[in-house]
C-alpha cells in the first residue's frame, strides 16, 4: 500500500489558507488607511469643519495653537473611527501587560491599560484586523523586578527579556516579519527605554520600530519622523489632582505676581547651572532648590507668568504638564527634547524655549515678552490644557487619545503640517 499523504498536504494547504488571508487582511487594512488619508487631504484642502461634528463633539480644536486645525480634527475623527491595536498576548504580569499607574512613570501604566482594555474603541478582537501591534513590555516593572535590589546598572538583562520575547512573537506570528516591526510599537517613560534599540544587540531588530518615549532625546537617536514623543507625568494617587480647577479665572494673567518660577533639585547639567545663576538670588526669578518654609509648589505655579521646566538626567520633565495645568506658560530650558505632540501642535504659541546656553539670559528674555504676547501665550496655554489631562477612560482629545493619535500618524506616514 502506497505511502498516505494527506497530512502532508493539509498542513500545506493550512500555510496557503493563512498566507491569503493574511494578505487579505493587509489589502483591506491599507485600503482603511487609503480612505483615511483622502478625508484627511481634503479637510485641509477645504479648510472648515462640517456642520455634524460641531453639532456632535463636546470639543473641536481651533486657533492658532494647532498646525493645521482641519487636518487634525479630522485625522482624529478618522482614528476614532478606524484605528485598531493588537496586543500579544504572550508574557505573564508583572512584567508585561502591567505598568505602573502612579507617579513618575504613571502615564506608561495608563497607556498600557487603555490600550489592552476590551472596552475601548482601539482594541482590536483579531490580530488581522489590527493596524498597528502594541509589545506589551513594561521597562519600568522589568527593572523593578529583575534588578531589586539593584546589584548592576548593566542593561544586559533588559535587553535579553526584550529580544527574546520580541524573537518569539517573531517566530510565532506573521506580523513581525512582513514589514520588519515597522507597524509595531513599544511605550516606555523609564529613563533606560531607549536602550533597547540603542544597543548593538537590538539596533537591526528594533531598526524600524515606532518607539514612544519620554525621554525623547535627539542626540541619542531619537526620530521624530518614526518615534513618538509621550509627555512625562507625575501621576497622583487621584486623578482629579492633576486637571486644572474648573474656576474660569484660575490661571488668570491678573492674578500672577511672580516672573519665572522653578523649585527642584540640581539633577543633571543644566539644572546645576539654573541653580547656579538664579538659586534663592531674585524676587522675580524665583528658583529654589528646597522651597521656603510655609510654601507651596503648586500655589506658587499658579502665581507665575512663567513656569521654568529644565531638564534634568533626562530631556523630559514632568514640569511642562504641570505648568500647562497651572495656566503658567512653560518655559523649557533644554538643548535635545523633541516635545510631544508637535505633528499637530505649535509650542511656539503657548511656550518659550531657552537653550541651556543662555540660562544666564533667562531675566532679560522674560522681560522681553511684551504684555499683549504674553495675555496671547497664556490664554493658549488655558486652551491646550485639554490635550493634556489623563482621563480612566480615556476621552477624545485627551493626553492618552494624543500619544495613540501619534501613532496612528506614524502608520499613516502622513503629516499635519500646513
Amino acid at each position: 500500500m502506497p505511502p498516505s499523504y494527506s497530512s502532508d498536504n493539509d498542513s500545506h494547504a493550512s500555510t496557503v489558507k493563512k498566507k491569503k488571508r493574511n494578505k487579505n487582511s493587509l489589502v483591506r487594512i491599507e485600503q482603511d488607511l487609503g480612505e483615511a488619508r483622502a478625508a484627511i487631504l481634503k479637510a485641509i484642502r477645504m479648510q472648515k469643519l462640517t456642520s455634524e461634528s460641531q453639532k456632535e463633539e463636546s470639543f473641536v480644536p481651533t486657533g492658532p495653537i494647532y498646525r493645521n486645525a482641519y487636518a487634525f480634527h479630522q485625522s482624529h475623527r478618522e482614528m476614532l473611527k478606524r484605528f485598531k491595536v493588537w496586543t500579544y498576548k504572550e508574557g505573564e504580569v508583572p512584567m508585561f501587560h502591567e505598568g505602573p499607574m502612579k507617579d513618575i512613570y504613571g502615564i506608561e501604566g495608563h497607556l498600557m491599560s487603555e490600550i489592552e482594555n476590551s472596552s475601548s474603541p482601539f482594541w482590536a478582537h483579531r490580530a488581522e484586523e489590527a493596524h498597528v501591534f502594541m509589545i506589551p513590555i513594561s521597562v519600568t516593572m522589568i527593572v523593578h523586578y529583575l534588578y531589586r535590589p539593584l546589584v548592576s546598572y548593566s542593561r544586559g538583562p533588559l535587553m535579553r527579556v526584550v529580544i527574546d520575547y520580541t524573537k518569539t512573537i517573531a517566530r510565532k506570528y506573521p506580523y513581525w516579519n512582513r514589514t520588519h516591526g515597522a507597524d509595531h510599537f513599544i511605550a516606555s517613560c523609564h529613563d533606560w527605554a531607549p536602550e533597547i534599540s540603542r544597543k548593538k544587540s537590538g539596533r537591526k531588530l528594533f531598526k524600524k520600530m515606532i518607539r514612544v518615549l519620554c525621554n525623547a532625546n535627539i542626540s541619542e537617536d531619537f526620530n521624530p519622523t518614526k518615534d513618538v514623543s509621550m509627555p512625562e507625568i507625575k501621576v497622583p494617587y487621584s486623578l482629579s489632582q492633576l486637571h486644572p480647577l474648573k474656576n474660569h479665572h484660575h490661571g488668570h494673567h491678573n492674578n500672577k505676581t511672580i516672573l519665572a518660577f522653578f523649585a527642584g533639585g540640581s539633577h543633571g547639567s543644566i539644572r546645576k547651572q539654573l541653580l547656579h545663576h538664579w538659586k534663592d538670588k531674585d524676587k522675580d526669578v524665583q528658583v529654589h532648590e528646597y522651597l521656603p518654609r510655609g510654601t507651596d509648589y503648586h500655589s506658587l505655579m499658579g502665581q507665575a507668568m512663567f513656569c521654568l521646566c529644565p531638564s534634568g538626567y533626562e530631556v523630559a520633565s514632568p514640569r511642562i504638564v504641570e505648568s500647562i495645568n497651572a495656566g503658567c506658560v512653560p518655559v523649557i530650558v533644554s538643548d535635545y527634547y523633541e516635545l510631544p505632540f508637535s505633528d499637530v501642535l505649535d509650542w511656539s504659541k503657548f511656550s518659550l524655549h531657552v537653550p541651556s546656553e543662555k540660562i544666564p539670559e533667562i531675566k532679560n528674555i522674560l522681560k522681553g515678552v511684551s504684555y499683549n504676547k504674553y495675555c496671547k501665550m497664556q490664554k493658549w496655554v488655558l486652551q491646550v490644557q485639554t490635550h493634556f489631562q489623563l482621563n480612566q477612560p480615556a476621552k477624545p482629545f485627551d493626553v492618552l487619545h494624543m500619544i495613540l493619535h501619534s501613532i496612528w500618524l506614524r502608520r499613516l506616514n502622513i503629516g499635519l503640517a500646513n
